[in-house]
């Protein structure tokens, strides 16, 4: 369960990472492409933290149990 928990941990990092750095590649370009997606990127980057601490949160929870 241990060996789960820490994928599923270091798996919705890498998630959040990604999506951050897509969101300041999409600022950088700027243009039309950063008007239409930029808040999306923020969207999905704010949903998969929570989803990340959800994760964290289980993951603590079990580790005491």
């Amino acid at each position: 369960m241990d060996n789960f928990l820490n994928i599923l941990i270091v798996l919705s990092l890498a998630t959040v990472l990604i999506i951050l750095f897509a969101g300041l590649i999409t600022m950088a370009r700027g243009g039309d492409y950063d008007m239409k997606n930029a808040n999306r990127f923020m969207r999905y980057r704010v949903i998969a933290q929570g989803v990340a601490l959800v994760i964290f949160m289980i993951a603590i929870w079990a580790k005491s149990a």
